[in-house]
């Protein structure tokens, strides 16, 4: 067993349905830059069968923060993994 404690931030997705808490791509793609900033492992920037905006989202953030893990949320149906996998692994 590791004695390291990994941070998997759910901000981008899960914090995003509280009312009035919704943002644009810039506005996530700078909170995905400060989550990496402060040593965030996995970020889950979003759930990209959801819209094209969300595909977006998580599209350009896996392309632009680095050292951290982004990850898109997918249900166990085909299509929502085929998107997650498409978005977050922009270079597959």
């Amino acid at each position: 067993m590791s004695d390291r404690l990994y941070i998997f931030d759910t901000t981008l997705r899960d914090g995003e349905q509280s009312p009035g808490c919704s943002m644009n791509i810039e506005e996530k793609l700078r909170v995905a830059h400060g989550l990496a900033a402060l040593g965030v492992d996995v970020i889950e920037a979003g759930f990209p069968a959801a819209s094209p905006g969300d595909f977006e989202a998580v599209n350009r953030i896996a392309r632009e923060v680095n050292h951290s893990i982004i990850t898109g949320l997918a249900r166990a149906h085909p299509k929502d993994i085929e998107a997650a996998a498409k978005a977050a692994l922009p270079e597959s």
